[in-house]
């Protein structure tokens, strides 16, 4: 069980892909939220079970219907919200494995029968892999194993048509206060265009907030970033990742997209911990102003707040300087133009 959101089933799609290593012979069904499975339906050897987040009763019915008359045999509940708890009561399982105490916020612990073991201050991947360990399987090497379509290779393909490196800006998060000025977006997409001769995309969903981010970040940029906001689907957005150099993204789905393409991101971090949430595989990448935004807006240090904790005040990402982006991503370009082929 886990619904959203779409960098959350990400880090699941592992997990899962460790246990069916550990145990080639079980069959898997994950219930998850519409938008998520849209990316997820290119998983191999999962059955989904689809739920309309937004649907109200007419679609807690088809879910129901759904599950009548099933059983499993156990039942990983990974996600802490009553929604999901809910939703849960309709899965008949003699095991149902939740959250330790401390982390099962929203009552989870009331809709499951066995808990994971405590792990305080760990990254949300990490945390995740506690389900694995309750059921005596060792991680092992990370794997997504998701195979892109052919019609999302050949548009990646079009947008990214050689070997010149690409950089990729995924500019929002769902969450506005994560958000980086669009004029230091850029900056930084002329200094990769002029200084590194990258080819710039600009990606995004197709709401009003992406159209005008992107709108004002092609009004302030000297370059020509190519305007892909709204364009792509979720298989053509990971598709276009696979084939980018590097994302520059804060805290939002599409950074743990490009983790599973294993593409580099520098994540752009002062609202959101990337000791918790960054990108798994690029955490060195990331800029990272969190623990001052923790001492300017809270008034204390990262360790003395709740691991959980979220600073999204107004202004928390201007602590993010141009200078400091533009050095990360020296670094990386200069990492991938070093690199064998393939390798990045």
């Amino acid at each position: 069980m886990r619904l959203s959101a779409l960098g959350d089933v990400c880090h699941v799609l592992a997990v899962v892909r460790s246990l069916q290593r550990a145990w080639p012979g079980t069959r898997f069904t994950w219930i998850t939220g519409t938008l998520e499975h849209r990316l997820l339906s290119l998983a191999p050897g999962i059955e989904f079970i689809t739920v309309d987040k937004r649907g109200g009763p007419r679609a807690l019915a088809a879910f129901a219907a759904q599950l009548k008359g099933r059983r499993f045999e156990l039942c990983l509940h990974m996600q802490i919200a009553v929604r999901a708890s809910l939703l849960t009561l309709w899965v008949r399982s003699p095991v149902k494995i939740g959250f330790d105490r401390a982390r099962a916020r929203e009552g989870q612990w009331l809709f499951t029968n066995e808990r994971i073991a405590p792990a305080p201050r760990v990254h949300v991947l990490d945390g995740l892999y506690g389900f694995a360990s309750a059921v005596g399987v060792e991680r092992g090497a990370l794997s997504w194993n998701i195979p892109l379509p052919a019609p999302a290779r050949d548009y990646a393909l079009r947008l990214i048509p050689d070997e010149r490196p690409t950089l990729t800006i995924s500019a929002c998060s769902s969450h506005t206060a994560r958000n980086w000025r669009p004029e230091r977006y850029a900056a930084l997409a002329d200094h990769a265009a002029l200084r590194h001769g990258y080819r710039v995309l600009l990606v995004g969903g197709p709401g009003d907030a992406e159209r005008r981010m992107a709108d004002a970040i092609l009004a302030a940029a000297r370059t020509a970033p190519v305007d892909q906001v709204g364009k792509d689907t979720l298989p053509e957005l990971l598709a276009l990742l696979a084939r980018s150099t590097v994302l520059l993204t804060p805290d939002s789905g599409p950074a743990h997209m490009a983790t599973v393409v294993g593409t580099p991101v520098i994540g752009l971090y002062a609202a959101t911990n990337p000791a918790r949430s960054g990108p798994y595989l690029s955490r060195q990448w990331c800029v990272d102003r969190y623990a001052q935004a923790a001492r300017r807006f809270l008034g204390r240090a990262p360790d003395e707040l709740p691991w959980t904790t979220k600073i999204e005040r107004p202004g928390v990402m201007d602590l993010i300087e141009v200078d400091a982006v533009c050095e990360q991503f020296d670094r990386l370009a200069g990492a991938a133009a070093r690199a064998p082929a393939g390798a990045c």
